[in-house]
């Protein structure tokens, strides 16, 4: 299912989709997308803006995960078109700090939809990058999605905004690829893999990271896809091309 034009349709309507998305995500993830010992849970708060989808670890986990097939040795680079490596850490990284937990187990990685109200203003958006710079300092690894093009507050995109809280290496969206996928390995050199999109394009697969080598694959497209089946007519018939 190509992706639609989110900015045709007000806040509300995106929000709708975003929270069932968010749904399959987890079923996806928790019915063989993730190794024995993870699991995935909605909206769990972690300090900070609120996260879609948190992949948690058991604090009982006995079992390895290299050792299920769900999960990839990164033995190879996940697909991605443009990767980028910081090279330099910053010094904070190493004071001591807290380490975020779940009731039931390790905050491992979190994924994020971005919706309009991350980017609203200078001052959401401003608290969303700083607070997912600090969970990458933490070892937490993110997946993020942007499906809403650049705004004046992140001219190049919402992984750029990110980036430069890491590192002062540049980036610079594909002239006609204005939305974002991302995935962080949160390891001890930042590793981030971009998929620029654009209305129209097929979502990806992406590459969400248990460990600095280990990631599981995250179903994008055929998430998306369920959700807009299941997605009310009335309101699909906003986002679709009007009949020439």
């Amino acid at each position: 299912m190509p992706i639609h034009d989110w900015v045709r349709v007000d806040a509300g309507t995106f929000h709708f989709f975003h929270q069932r998305w968010i749904s399959s995500l987890c079923d996806t993830l928790n019915t063989g997308g993730l190794p024995d010992g993870y699991f995935a849970m909605a909206e769990q708060i972690i300090g900070g803006p609120v996260p879609d989808v948190v992949a948690l670890q058991t604090s009982t986990l006995r079992k390895s995960p290299q050792r299920s097939n769900r999960a990839v040795p990164l033995t190879t680079r996940p697909r991605a078109r443009i990767v980028q490596e910081a090279e330099m850490e910053r010094y904070a990284g190493k004071a001591d700090r807290i380490i975020v937990k779940h009731a039931r187990g390790q905050v491992i990685a979190l994924i994020e939809i971005i919706s309009p109200g991350n980017k609203g203003s200078r001052h959401a958006l401003r608290a969303f990058v700083e607070k997912m710079a600090a969970l990458l300092d933490q070892g937490i690894h993110l997946l993020v999605i942007d499906l809403f093009p650049p705004s004046v507050r992140d001219p190049q995109g919402i992984h750029q905004a990110i980036w430069e809280q890491v590192t002062d290496e540049p980036f610079e969206l594909p002239a006609d690829k204005k939305l974002t996928t991302v995935a962080y390995s949160a390891g001890a050199v930042k590793v981030a893999y971009v998929d620029p999109v654009a209305v129209g394009d097929l979502l990806p697969d992406m590459p969400l990271f248990l460990e600095p080598g280990l990631h599981v694959p995250v179903a994008l497209e055929a998430t998306y896809q369920a959700t807009w089946n299941v997605f009310p007519e009335e309101l699909r018939e906003l986002l679709l091309p009007s009949p020439a």
